[in-house]
């Protein structure tokens, strides 16, 4: 017996990476999962930028199946650098696809979780929504949207019956993070980007698939508003290395 047994979920950016971990965590959970993305083996082919097509796919999904219990919305592209070197058209295309593809997607899940009175959205945000990084500019901008994003639908639907929380993952070894630490020249960032991680390595995508499905179940049924930070300890503080000096 799972945790989503008799519900209906969907997850955009489900064909890859932390979106597909999640579908296959909430199905494992229980759930009658729909997946979209914009390219992939997914139910929907879904560009979260188009208001339409945002609309129709949750049309399909609540005529298909009757309701809409939860969603995680976990499409997200990377993006950014010092924004004198930022070119407008790459800040465009990641706010618009993090940011206001988030907003899209939420906004139409709210509409049919109102009819039915109930429902639970989980965003995926970033711990670089939270706190500044080196050429993070577009992409910091679009992930700490989406955490104030998060925090003020879940007060406009609180009493409707919709909780809304979101996770700011750290790093996470997915196609995503890959496409910038396997890059040439990046292996220094990379190993020192990894050591920041207070356990010493990067997370796993069903490791955030995990706090995905404790947010949409009803074991979470008193938290909204919140973001969640699964980062391995990256926040926590500064690692520098003394306690391998005192044996540690």
């Amino acid at each position: 017996m799972g945790r989503l047994d008799d519900t209906v979920a969907v997850v955009t950016g489900a064909a890859s990476g932390i979106g597909s971990a999640c579908a296959e965590r909430l199905a494992e959970e229980g759930a009658t999962v729909v997946t979209l993305d914009v390219t992939g083996a997914v139910d929907h082919l879904v560009d979260v930028r188009d208001e339409a097509a945002v609309e129709a796919a949750f049309a399909s999904v609540v005529g298909d199946h009757g309701r809409l219990d939860a969603v995680v919305n976990a499409a997200g592209v990377a993006g950014g650098g010092p924004i004198h070197l930022l070119d407008g058209d790459e800040w465009d295309r990641v706010v618009d696809i993090n940011l206001k593809g988030t907003f899209l997607v939420d906004k139409h899940s709210a509409i049919h979780m109102l009819a039915q009175g109930h429902g639970s959205i989980v965003n995926i945000a970033s711990i670089e929504g939270l706190e500044g990084t080196e050429g993070g500019s577009a992409y910091n901008a679009s992930k700490g949207g989406v955490v104030l994003l998060t925090k003020s639908i879940a007060i406009d639907y609180g009493r409707r019956g919709i909780r809304v929380n979101c996770i700011c993952p750290g790093g996470v070894d997915t196609p995503l993070l890959r496409s910038i630490t396997d890059a040439d020249g990046m292996e220094p960032y990379r190993d020192k980007l990894r050591e920041q991680h207070l356990l010493g390595r990067f997370g796993r995508p069903s490791e955030i698939a995990a706090a995905a499905a404790f947010l949409a179940s009803d074991d979470a049924s008193f938290i909204t508003g919140h973001a969640l930070v699964v980062d391995g300890g990256f926040t926590a503080g500064l690692h520098v290395g003394l306690l391998e000096q005192l044996g540690m």
